[in-house]
């Protein structure tokens, strides 16, 4: 049984598309290249907000478009991890291949569950 601020799900095409409309200060940009300062630095101005937008934030700040999917995919797995969170569902845009399961478990390095559903990717920690 997961507690409720265990569990999050999001749409990763939203969470993308969102990163892209964003206005970059300086100081994002540097967040985007050092994405663990970021999640960092930004925790204590963002604390207030419920777990699921807090994450949500925290994630505009370490996803691009500059790189692959896996690899974001990978950076929203460390987050997740620093962030506590146990359980979360991504909805991805396509059902992801075996080939790009991997690339994620690689970059990853650490143990986790990667479990999908159709368009949807379910991390176990």
């Amino acid at each position: 049984m997961f507690k409720e601020n265990d569990c999050i799900s999001f749409n990763y095409s939203s969470l993308l598309s969102a990163s892209c409309k964003k206005k970059w200060r300086f100081v994002d940009a540097i967040y985007g290249v050092l994405p663990i300062f970021g999640v960092v630095t930004r925790k204590s101005a963002l604390n207030k907000l419920e777990t699921a937008e807090y994450f949500k934030e925290l994630a505009l700040q370490i996803i691009s478009t500059q790189v692959s999917d896996e690899m974001n995919i990978a950076r929203l797995l460390v987050l997740a991890e620093q962030q506590n969170i146990n359980y979360f569902t991504i909805q991805l845009p396509y059902s992801l291949s075996e080939h790009q399961i991997a690339i994620i478990y690689a970059e990853y390095r650490k143990p986790v569950n990667l479990y999908q559903e159709n368009d949807f990717l379910h991390v176990t920690f």
